[in-house]
């Protein structure tokens, strides 16, 4: 993919982010069987890091990773490219008005791509596209003016462009008005407005809005608290294969919130994340087996997955916790299960190369 604004905020994805502020109601029971032998204030460390990693998240990263697939699906239908034709061709009908033609030096001002890397000179022609209605643009220059690349950074600029691209159906464009209602940046905050553009989202099936509009249903606003509800946005989001999704609906199976208990199936839904990179996943695998919840006990698998969420540096868990859990795992294998394990990590970490 050639010239799309959100390839730089994708390298930096890892896992899903909920927006700040989300609080959710759902606590693995496992931690406190798990660290029975653990001191309190680990298992409480423990506890509120899974919780404050639900809490937190990155608004512009879902932003990103909502608007992209969209974006994605105007470009593949667009052959028109400037390897096509030349940059001077391109410019002169982009000029006379032609849509397409601006939308793509939008994208080769962006990128840099056959002319000099300018924001400003993108925005210039991403507005142009927008003003005549072209929702790809329109959407575009709503994440420009929200990331403040190539203008002043105006979080209303970025709703109003939102705003028009939605209104003509774009599901990027809608998500991305939802973010701003869910955090009352450009708008006022409001949670009934923001399920509802996630629900539009969602129903075109764009798996950020429906794991956002689940999340809206778990903690209850917007929208009634509705587990069963926000489990069937999760598992829609979870079947495209959405990591944090995946995560979610584990949790759902594992605590039997909205769905059945059921240990195999929490295992099931968390390695599908985990085996995505998902840190928070990881780690509930690594319990589940630390347990023997959905598998029999194993300490060898539990080492490996704890081995690989510590990497992940949960958010508000300390190093020095998942190390100590981790650790503790390994004191129950002989010294070869704990080098095979250990080494499996390795061509695990080599085949999954850290994101920049």
């Amino acid at each position: 993919m050639v010239g799309c604004p959100f390839i730089a905020s994708l390298s930096h994805a890892m896992g899903g982010i909920r927006a700040p502020g989300e609080q959710f109601s759902r606590i693995s029971k496992n931690y406190s069987l798990a660290f029975s032998y653990s001191s309190p204030i680990i298992c409480g460390d423990i506890l509120a890091g899974q919780v404050q990693k639900m809490r937190t998240r990155s608004f512009r990263l879902l932003a990103a990773l909502g608007l992209l697939m969209c974006v994605v699906g105007s470009w593949a239908q667009s052959t028109d490219t400037a390897t096509e034709r030349s940059i001077e061709t391109l410019k002169k009908q982009a000029a006379s008005g032609d849509v397409k033609a601006q939308f793509i030096l939008g994208m080769d001002y962006y990128e840099g791509h056959g002319v000099l890397q300018d924001y400003a000179q993108a925005v210039i022609w991403y507005r142009k596209a927008a003003e005549q209605g072209d929702a790809w643009a329109q959407v575009i220059l709503g994440e420009l003016y929200q990331n403040g690349q190539g203008v002043p950074q105006d979080y209303a600029q970025a709703a109003i462009w939102y705003r028009k691209a939605a209104e003509q159906g774009n599901a990027g464009a809608q998500f991305g008005l939802g973010i701003l209602y869910a955090n009352g940046q450009g708008v006022h905050q409001d949670f009934v407005q923001a399920a509802a553009w996630y629900s539009k989202a969602a129903q075109q099936g764009l798996a950020v809005a429906e794991d956002s509009l689940g999340s809206l249903y778990e903690i209850g606003r917007g929208v009634p608290q509705d587990y069963a509800q926000a489990d069937a946005w999760y598992r829609k989001a979870a079947e495209q294969g959405y990591a944090d999704s995946q995560n979610m609906l584990g949790r759902a199976y594992e605590e039997g919130e909205g769905v059945p208990q059921d240990y195999a199936q929490a295992t099931a839904w968390y390695r599908k994340a985990a085996q995505q990179g998902d840190s928070l996943a990881q780690f509930s695998l690594g319990m589940m087996y630390e347990v023997g919840h959905g598998e029999p006990q194993n300490y060898a698998e539990a080492y490996f997955w704890l081995n690989l969420a510590a990497s992940g540096k949960i958010v508000a868990v300390s190093q020095e916790n998942i190390d100590k859990i981790r650790d503790e795992a390994a004191t129950h294998l002989t010294p070869a299960d704990l080098s095979q394990a250990q080494e499996r990590a390795r061509k695990w970490f080599a085949e999954h190369p850290a994101k920049p």
